[in-house]
């Protein structure tokens, strides 16, 4: 489960597609198909030209829960790891809604391996290609933190453990071409790394 414009200056850079910056994100989903591990391939849909990496954080559940309060989030998050939530933009931008866009095979790759302790409120979040600096953040930049996007998401569905909630991420978002290193890092947590291809 994803969270969309949990960061304003990201929302402020998308809103001629997400809308104006609000206080609750959007809430939206990728397949299990979609989960890829460190240094598997990141596949560029044939039906897109415009595919974009956005580095985040994901929080790992541990324990089946529903409607969690944000004081009481803490005891249902198993850990964090890096994630790249894949996006073929240009089907986003003209479809107005997510799925194709958000949901293709290899659109999620996540690792290298999961923190069950992190610090939260402040760590830098940074997006690179192919060793070029495109994206940098830090976690307490986000519009909704960790327990509220565990709130958020558990007021849509029931979470199970191993389930991911991605948090968003920072401005800078940058087209993938066939070739690239794609890398997502996060402070006290390492970097998540990827090739693109196109076949």
């Amino acid at each position: 489960m994803c969270l969309g414009k949990n960061y304003a200056a990201h929302a402020e850079e998308m809103k001629d597609i997400t809308g104006p910056v609000g206080d609750y994100p959007i809430v939206f989903l990728k397949p299990n198909t979609a989960v890829v591990g460190p240094d598997d391939p990141i596949v560029l849909p044939a039906y897109s030209q415009d595919v974009q990496m956005e580095a985040e954080l994901a929080i790992v559940i541990g324990r089946m829960c529903k409607d969690v309060l944000p004081e009481h989030a803490e005891q249902y998050i198993y850990g964090y790891t890096c994630a790249n939530d894949v996006t073929a933009r240009d089907v986003q931008r003209l479809e107005g809604q997510w799925f194709r866009g958000k949901a293709f095979d290899t659109s999620l790759p996540i690792g290298p391996w999961i923190e069950t302790e992190l610090d939260t409120e402040d760590g830098r979040i940074t997006g690179s290609v192919n060793g070029t600096l495109v994206q940098d953040g830090n976690l307490k930049d986000m519009i909704n933190g960790i327990h509220e996007a565990v709130a958020i998401a558990s007021e849509v569905t029931t979470l199970l453990p191993g389930d991911l909630i991605l948090t968003g991420t920072p401005a800078g978002v940058t087209t993938l071409q066939h070739g690239d290193i794609v890398e997502v890092e996060i402070e006290g947590l390492g970097t998540l790394r990827n090739p693109a291809i196109r076949r």
